[in-house]
């Protein structure tokens, strides 16, 4: 799994860093900020993952032979800058919100603060790491969320776009919350439980459907789940599947641990299966159901009365097929001249691509009960304190907000990375699972809603907002 990334990037990010070079300002510190603008599917909030990525890269990043001189065939670098990067490190500082956390629209999921050659050629991996498995991770804990305490199984490696899509996506999928993976490395790499019975063709390999099932139970007694839609649920599959039961687990002291169907109307089969299980005595034999759910389709089977214990989930977990692309963006919001920081803006006809400036910080405001309020970004020497703060809406600035004194405030970062160290204890794939399921707590069930969630506000403070309407309204920004 040793592999060289440093040459995954934007080919503009070599072409800008080399300019950069030639014109003597590497060394030049700046600031970017990581963040997205919409929450995908429409949803309530997204959940940060990939930060632990995002940093091996950093703390791995070089240069070997061989890519500089691929570089030089280019034929557009200068000897000098290709020297550069041969010696090249990250030696910059880095602030992140913790993977796990709930997170809003322009809150920076990482803050770069570095020299400008450096923070340049960093974004496009930087981004492939963050936008990827917070996408995925929000989605499964949509679909978590909609399974309403039923086991969910990721199941989506054959579906997924690449196997890094695949690895990564699992490692996602556990954080986001679900049980298992049907995908093997990802329990070798991260230690999610991998998870697996049969297909379709080892039940067609056989002369028939109950000595495929027999076959199987005599292999795995102690864990025989049986597919059961390979011809035909109810006249087939189910009675055969009962059937082993009887007359070989049953003997030997086991039992059916589960069916799986794959295929058919999930809520009528779920039924009808249930009750025929019932009838046999086989009341703790699990039905787990698979094929292309989401959290509508197992939301709507719920509905139905379906009865499902466990459900397989690939494709459009995965993928996150609803809403396949994370639009996470990395722009400068600083450059320091004199040992001062001075703020940068990009402007646009689209009001939602105008950035915030600043070298800045995120809070969150929870209220007396633990509920995350709202959010604010504030400048990132600015003293906080709820009492004295003033906070704006720039969609709404004449709304006022009357702080309750019970109410607390948290800043969203930390410090992950310092002068190109790593200072921060990188969590365990449990603990940040975990994290989610803690930060899920301090979100409201408005928030929670599928369609047409509450909107949690994300204002400035007066101090930023009057620094971001002082470059809007200057002749040079």
């Amino acid at each position: 799994m040793e592999r060289n990334l440093s040459m995954l990037m934007d080919y503009y990010e070599l072409t800008m860093a080399n300019g950069y070079f030639n014109e003597g300002l590497k060394d030049n510190w700046v600031v970017f900020d990581l963040f997205y603008r919409k929450n995908p599917d429409n949803g309530g909030f997204v959940i940060a993952a990939g930060l632990q990525q995002a940093i091996e890269y950093l703390l791995n990043i070089k240069f070997s032979k061989e890519d500089i001189n691929f570089l030089r065939k280019k034929e557009i670098f200068s000897e000098e800058f290709l020297n550069y990067l041969a010696d090249f490190k990250f030696t910059g500082n880095v602030y992140a919100v913790e993977e796990g956390t709930i997170v809003y629209p322009d809150i920076p999921l990482m803050t770069i603060e570095a020299p400008l050659v450096e923070a340049q050629i960093i974004e496009t991996m930087l981004l492939l790491s963050i936008n990827h498995q917070s996408l995925i991770a929000t989605k499964a804990n949509r679909i978590v969320r909609a399974a309403k305490g039923r086991s969910v199984m990721e199941f989506g490696a054959r579906r997924a776009q690449s196997y890094d899509g695949a690895i990564f996506g699992s490692r996602a999928c556990f954080i986001g919350g679900v049980d298992s993976t049907a995908t093997l490395i990802a329990d070798q790499l991260f230690g999610v439980k991998a998870v697996g019975t049969m297909a379709h063709s080892w039940v067609q390999y056989f002369d028939n459907e109950y000595q495929a099932f027999l076959t199987y139970a005599k292999q795995y007694p102690t864990s025989c789940t049986l597919l059961v839609d390979t011809y035909d649920v109810l006249s087939s599959g189910i009675p055969n599947a009962i059937k082993v039961h009887n007359e070989y687990l049953k003997p030997k002291g086991e039992k059916l641990l589960g069916i799986r169907l794959d295929s058919g109307d999930l809520a009528y089969l779920s039924k009808q299966g249930r009750k025929m299980l019932d009838e046999a005595g086989l009341t703790d034999t699990k039905i787990v159901v698979s094929n292309s759910l989401d959290e509508y389709t197992i939301q709507s089977l719920l509905e139905q009365g379906a009865k499902i214990d466990s459900f397989g989930v690939g494709e459009r977990m995965i993928t996150s097929k609803s809403e396949p692309v994370f639009g996470g963006v990395y722009k400068i919001v600083a450059i320091k001249e004199n040992d001062k920081y001075i703020p940068k803006i990009k402007i646009s006809e689209n009001i939602e691509k105008i950035t915030n400036p600043c070298f800045k910080k995120a809070y969150r405001v929870y209220d007396e009960k633990g509920i995350g309020l709202f959010d604010f970004l504030a400048l990132h020497d600015e003293k906080i304190n709820l009492n004295d703060i003033k906070f704006i809406d720039e969609k709404m600035p004449w709304k006022k907000i009357e702080i309750n004194p019970q109410w607390t405030v948290k800043e969203l970062q930390v410090k992950v990375i310092e002068n190109g160290k790593l200072i921060y204890d990188l969590p365990a794939l449990e603990e940040i699972k975990a994290k989610v399921i803690e930060n899920l707590k301090t979100v409201s069930e408005e928030e929670k809603r599928f369609k047409n969630p509450h909107h949690h506000y994300v204002d400035l403070t007066l101090a930023l907002y009057a620094k971001k309407c002082e470059l809007l309204y200057s002749e040079e920004h």
